[in-house]
């Protein structure tokens, strides 16, 4: 099986580095320079998890999450935002946006990488049965 991910970075430096630690993960990555473009991404592919910058163009990170949300194929997909900002500011308003993590910039790539094996194990497990 093959897991999905999607990066919406709008910076092309810190998308080059995110891409080196992705490229370490289970999953294959596909890249949106915006909110707006993501969304758009998201509409029309699908994702087992969305990796989300705070501050961007056209449609910043949490009303991306909060689009997203309310597709029916995004309900319980995991999002993460990445955020420059003080994260006891931004998590309460990434959990109300309805993002699963946040993470503070600079991106520490070996918790990143743990944090998407971790998930990937998790979504490709089959789902018990609680009958």
């Amino acid at each position: 099986m093959s897991l999905h991910l999607l990066l919406v970075e709008d910076k092309p430096t810190t998308r080059e580095q995110l891409l080196q630690f992705l490229a370490q993960t289970p999953f294959t990555v596909s890249c949106a320079n915006d909110g707006l473009e993501g969304l758009n991404r998201c509409k029309t592919e699908s994702f087992d998890v969305v990796l989300v910058d705070h501050k961007m163009p056209l449609m910043d990170g949490l009303a991306l999450i909060k689009s997203l949300r309310q597709l029916p194929a995004y309900r319980a997909v995991p999002i993460i935002l990445m955020t420059t900002l003080d994260s006891a500011q931004v998590d309460p308003l990434a959990e109300k946006a309805g993002a699963s993590l946040c993470l503070s910039k600079p991106i520490n790539g070996a918790r990143l990488i743990e944090l998407l094996d971790d998930l990937a194990r998790t979504i490709a497990q089959p789902q018990q049965s609680t009958a």
